[in-house]
């Protein structure tokens, strides 16, 4: 693709950056073929190839960010498909995230967007306060028919049950069974240990039980993801300086083989800190080792090996590969290798390389598209007719089970469980499925 930026404007390291992405783009098309709201939608605009024509000529053409332009921005799910689809190499993630800061720092959305948007860049990064906004919508529940749509949306998507809060995600150390093989650092995450403690939980089993000492280090905590794809760049950017100062503690004092990651979301952003801080002079060296260390958990276990099954399960499980874990992070075979390991039947899914819908705030934010690509999601797992699904990321979790009465849990829970550790409870009253 040609372009035409001036001097002035390459001098500006996010502009000089989308210049070079644009320029690898030939409008062969083969993106389309794999987004998901183009697959919806059927509009050009829609497609990664029409939203780089518009985010070309509004960054070339230096102009504020227009209601049709931040409309089809908006309705980017940030799936990366396009990614893994692309001969020419395009880096749509950069490219999209630039463009999603120049529209919220050039267009002013109406005020009812703007305060929903600020709400959820304020609580879902902070545990406290997102546990707070949770007992809010808890109480709103029985009044959500009187609430405008998206807020109605809010209160009827949030849990009915709120978790107590989890001893393991305090800074802790937690020791390895055995001799110790490698010592890594965990991010507790900010959501996750709100909605399903358990998680990290059976992360932290998982690992020690396989010889590993685990530290929660203090003063790690939201990855910055949320708030990065809502062009909140600098407030994702502190988030991740800060997880950067912690982990480095401990990377100049006991040591870390990896930072361990098991939302992928957050995984796919750790792993680009030295690019989100390559112009940071005090951070962008010490952001770089630390994107070197991030690894999905799926990638540790399968380094580590798994030890053979405590129990010998039967069940077929649909494995979902989260959209940030396949197209994002490129690991693929992982997560199914250990879960055939462990002695489960894996089965396919149909079109698994589309989105189920739920990118961080997006349900929110496109709620008529995400519940479309969730239907389209669950009538495909539903057509395989598993036992139990697993994924690796939070998000798709909590929304794929929103739409199936099909137990879904985190791939680490199963791989627990199978290696000693206690049934899920979302398996409870399944359990007979798993013999």
């Amino acid at each position: 693709m040609q372009t035409n930026f001036s001097l002035a404007q390459l001098a500006d390291s996010g502009v000089a950056e989308s210049e070079k992405i644009l320029r690898n783009c030939v409008h062969c098309g083969f993106c389309t073929a794999t987004c998901p709201t183009y697959t919806l939608l059927g509009d050009e605009l829609d497609s990664p190839r029409g939203r780089i024509y518009l985010i070309k000529d509004m960054l070339e053409n230096d102009r504020p960010a227009s209601a049709k332009v931040a409309k089809h921005i908006d309705r980017c799910l940030s799936c990366l498909s396009c990614m893994t689809t692309c001969p020419s190499g395009v880096h749509y993630m950069h490219l999209v995230d630039h463009a999603r800061k120049h529209v919220e720092e050039t267009f002013r959305r109406p005020l009812g967007e703007r305060l929903l948007r600020s709400m959820l860049a304020v609580t879902l990064p902070s545990p406290t306060l997102f546990r707070l906004s949770l007992i809010g919508a808890l109480m709103a529940r029985p009044f959500a028919g009187l609430l405008p749509g998206r807020l109605k949306g809010l209160v009827e998507a949030a849990p009915k049950t709120i978790h107590p809060r989890s001893a393991v995600d305090q800074p802790q150390v937690f020791q390895a069974e055995g001799t110790r093989r490698a010592r890594v650092a965990l991010l507790s995450g900010c959501a996750q240990p709100v909605l399903d403690p358990q998680i990290n939980e059976a992360t932290i089993r998982l690992l020690t039980r396989h010889g590993v000492e685990v530290v929660v280090a203090k003063g790690a905590g939201c990855c910055g993801s949320l708030t990065l794809h809502m062009g909140r760049e600098a407030q994702a950017l502190v988030a991740a300086r800060a997880n950067v100062e912690a982990w480095m503690r401990e990377v100049e004092g006991d040591g870390l083989d990896a930072i361990v990651i098991n939302a992928s979301g957050c995984g796919t952003t750790v792993k680009d800190y030295g690019f989100m801080l390559r112009d940071d002079p005090e951070w962008s060296e010490a952001a770089t080792r630390i994107a070197a260390l991030a690894k999905d958990v799926s990638e540790v276990m399968l380094d580590l090996g798994l030890e053979a099954p405590a129990r010998q399960p039967k069940a077929k499980v649909a494995y979902h590969a989260a959209c940030s874990m396949q197209h994002g992070q490129k690991v693929v075979e992982q997560p199914k290798s250990l879960l055939k390991a462990a002695g489960f039947e894996v089965t396919a899914i149909g079109e698994s390389h589309l989105c189920c819908g739920w990118a961080g705030t997006y349900n929110v934010m496109q709620p008529e598209i995400s519940g479309k690509l969730r239907a389209r999601k669950v009538a495909n797992i539903e057509r395989s007719k598993p036992d139990v699904i697993a994924a690796g990321n939070l998000g798709c979790i909590s929304h794929i089970g929103g739409g199936t009465d099909i137990p879904i849990v985190h791939t680490v829970q199963l791989l627990d469980w199978a290696t000693g550790g206690p049934l899920p409870k979302a398996l409870e009253q399944h359990e007979t499925r798993l013999q």
